[in-house]
């Protein structure tokens, strides 16, 4: 079971790979989501090389930014060994 922890948005690396993903419609129409039922999904991290990388939820990660918030609570999981 993932451990959940709060974090800062600033701590959370987001790989280059990842944000080139980005659309600014899917995080405002997230953000007003959020905003009418809070946040539903949650975003996953994993520790690596003495930070947490996103997994997962980057387009939930910007609407909370641009929510204005700077804490989230994140599900900590381990990496994947193939």
């Amino acid at each position: 079971m993932p451990n959940a922890i709060p974090l800062r948005i600033d701590d959370i690396y987001v790989p280059a790979k990842r944000k080139k993903t980005l659309e600014a419609e899917k995080v405002e129409a997230l953000a007003n989501d959020i905003l009418e039922n809070g946040q539903t999904t949650p975003i996953r991290v994993r520790e690596g090389k003495g930070r947490y990388v996103l997994l997962e939820g980057y387009h939930r990660l910007e609407a909370l930014r641009a929510l204005g918030e700077e804490r989230v609570t994140v599900f900590v999981t381990q990496a994947r060994l193939h």
